[in-house]
């Protein structure tokens, strides 16, 4: 018997890089896969398409809370595949109760979401983008967008897994000083020539800050106005891990007072309600959003620090393997 899979919020590319994935070292598993694809989020309201569905895959701005998660268990739910490293959208508890399985794709290609990370760094210290306008208009003055050398500048590195750790490999190449902070320190981040120091010394002596850690009730508004008034004046922030690390109202005011010199974010507390659709024809109810996006120093991307071609691969490999391998569970690490 095939076994009945859901995914949720799917694009054009997630059927392009899961139906490519199936057809690819076919096993008997794989073909035994009877794929359904929605567009839309998965959550309470949406859960009862689930009826008849062995596993239902999920992304990141699916809301797997309580209810929903009691839906899928009256709809026979056995396996939720998450199809991204962070899971802080799901209900462990409420999935271990009602003994639906828990998968992620812990990770994937890090360098992808670290490279996207210097991307972000780069253009807003060189106004790249703002320099690609002026010569497509026939401006080639320079005044407004002088940057700075980042050799020798200090950089801090919230969290030091395997994204945080390829950031820093990039960043000493730029010949850095980088200072990290993490519960757990790891040998192979010193020997990259970084150094481990308390959260209050990174952030008042860096002149970048990049979060990569997790989203967790102890980092949830990790940068607040509190934390903003350790950093440097004109500190550059970079967030590409998770949209709950920082309190945008908190960035709005750092913006507003000069104590945020520049913003570099693919994620957004809120996203769920606008990333991954094309909103060019409505009027974006969220104010805070879009009062960011009014700030000359602010580069918002729309959560595409995962997507390469690599990235979109592995994930897609390993979801499947999960989905076969119907023992693997979070791990809460």
């Amino acid at each position: 018997m095939k076994k009945k899979i859901a995914f949720f919020s799917t694009q054009d590319y997630d059927r392009h890089v899961f139906d490519a994935a199936l057809k690819s070292n076919v096993s008997n598993q794989k073909k035994d896969m009877d794929i359904t694809y929605f567009e839309h989020t998965l959550c309470a309201s949406t859960a009862p398409l689930c009826q008849g569905f062995d596993v239902v895959v999920a992304f990141v701005n699916d809301d797997l809370n309580a209810k929903t998660i009691e839906i899928l268990a009256s709809c026979k739910v056995k396996h939720i595949a998450l199809r991204c490293a962070g899971f802080n959208n799901v209900d462990i508890s409420a999935a271990e109760a009602a003994n639906i399985r828990v998968s992620r794709v812990p990770a994937y290609s890090p360098e992808t979401v670290a490279e996207h990370t210097i991307a972000l760094i780069l253009t807003l210290n060189r106004n790249t983008h703002k320099a690609y306008n002026r010569v497509r208009e026939g401006n080639f003055q320079l005044n407004g967008l002088m940057g700075f050398t980042l050799h020798n500048k200090t950089v801090g590195i919230v969290g030091t897994g395997k994204i945080g750790k390829a950031v820093i490999r990039i960043l000493r190449g730029f010949g850095c000083k980088v200072l990290c902070c993490d519960p757990f320190e790891d040998e192979t981040v010193k020997d990259l020539g970084a150094s481990y120091v308390d959260i209050e010394t990174l952030f008042s002596e860096s002149t970048i800050i990049s979060l990569h850690c997790p989203l967790t009730e102890d980092s949830n508004h990790m940068i607040n106005e509190a934390s903003l008034q350790k950093m440097q004046d004109g500190v550059m922030l970079i967030n590409t891990s998770r949209g709950g690390l920082v309190d945008d109202t908190a960035l709005i005011n750092g913006l507003k007072r000069r104590k945020i010199g520049y913003l570099g974010l693919d994620v957004y507390e809120r996203e769920s309600e606008l990333f991954f659709t094309d909103r060019s024809h409505e009027i974006i109810q969220d104010d805070n959003f879009q009062r960011l996006i009014t700030f000359p120093n602010v580069l918002v991307t729309g959560h595409q620090g995962f997507f390469t071609v690599e990235a979109l691969n592995e994930i897609a490999h390993v979801t499947l393997d999960n989905i076969i391998n119907e023992n693997n569970t979070v791990v809460l690490d």
